[in-house]
């Protein structure tokens, strides 16, 4: 397998959905269910894109954001919000939290793919 993508999501469903259209792709997939989790994964594994659901129990993905992304080991780690609820001035708060990129839910996996293969590097 290629490179390493960690979806974070509590959702089962979006979890499953996500690996497999990663997994044809020849992603390699790690999966959490929290932003906590997320981010010991994150120092463990060091994967080569984070897809953080934004809205999580506890700790929300955009303040999981901005830990990695405030974190020297961690800082260069693409981070892609996924959420369900597309609000005006989500996409930029995303962004103002240090996300490189938003995707609302459903998601849309042609452009997914198109955000994924710009963001990761090809092996």
């Amino acid at each position: 397998m290629g490179q390493t993508v960690l979806v974070v999501d509590d959702n089962a469903l979006n979890r499953e959905l996500l690996r497999l259209v990663l997994e044809q792709q020849g992603y390699a997939v790690l999966e959490a269910t929290t932003a906590e989790e997320a981010l010991g994964m994150i120092r463990e594994n060091h994967p080569s894109l984070v897809l953080m659901d934004c809205h999580l129990p506890g700790m929300d993905g955009l303040t999981a954001t901005r830990e990695i992304k405030g974190t020297d080991a961690t800082c260069g780690i693409p981070v892609v919000a996924v959420t369900a609820h597309a609000m005006p001035g989500d996409r930029e708060r995303a962004l103002a939290a240090g996300c490189n990129e938003y995707i609302s839910k459903p998601v849309d996996f042609s452009r997914l793919m198109t955000i994924v293969s710009t963001l990761v590097p090809s092996v």
